[in-house]
């Protein structure tokens, strides 16, 4: 994006996970901490367990169930919440993030954060981390009972936080959301390419994308 770009936008909405916090704790907890534990409680061995649950991933994914902790918790017969509160100390801002949405202000951005996370899981987040003292609102997808994916969670959106969508920028690591964006027809989208810091960054995506806020250029 250039900065004049930055000239036309008036709404800026945000992911939560990957794009503002760190998802090496999503990743974490749903790829390790969880398989453990599910394999403990079902007396299965790490890898079965892990092979059980991958076919929820991929059956769910996409879907509000995938984001629902209430439904892991009766799929797995854990108490999933208070799993997440235990890695609490985990959960981080990705860099750069806190300047960024202050820089957004000075703007006069109006900045909301646009997030499929379970609205228990994102008390946890706020807690740990104040995000919600540095933007304008935060809205869940539970809201709605629509995923991001879904145009139906646009449509909601946009009736409740009514935006233009050629004067909106939607920055979110998630491709299947940024299409589903593209569709509704917001003009400005970015992806993130490092969400976990864990992780090698993935720069395979139609859309543009940065590895960092530092490198925005608001103006």
């Amino acid at each position: 994006m250039k900065a004049s770009d930055w000239q036309q936008i008036d709404t800026v909405l945000l992911d939560m996970d990957g794009t503002l916090l760190d998802l090496h704790f999503d990743n974490y907890f749903w790829l390790q901490h969880l398989p453990q534990r599910y394999a403990e409680h079902h007396g299965l061995s790490t890898e079965a367990a892990l092979t059980e649950l991958n076919k929820s991933f991929t059956s769910l994914r996409g879907t509000l169930n995938w984001y629902c902790l209430d439904y892991w918790s009766e799929l797995t017969g854990l108490d999933i919440i208070a799993m997440k509160r235990d890695l609490q100390h985990k959960i981080g801002f990705r860099p750069h993030v806190e300047d960024f949405l202050a820089l957004l202000r000075q703007h006069s951005k109006r900045i909301v954060i646009a997030t499929n996370a379970h609205r228990a899981g994102l008390a946890l987040k706020l807690e740990q981390t104040g995000l919600d003292q540095l933007v304008d609102r935060i809205i869940s997808s539970h809201d709605y009972r629509e995923p991001k994916e879904s145009q139906a969670f646009w449509q909601h959106l946009q009736r409740e936080e009514p935006f233009d969508r050629e004067r909106t920028l939607l920055i979110d690591d998630s491709q299947a959301v940024l299409e589903s964006a593209a569709r509704w027809g917001i003009r400005y989208l970015l992806t993130i390419y490092h969400p976990d810091s864990q992780q090698a960054p993935n720069r395979d995506s139609r859309f543009p994308g940065i590895d960092h806020f530092n490198e925005l250029d608001i103006g």
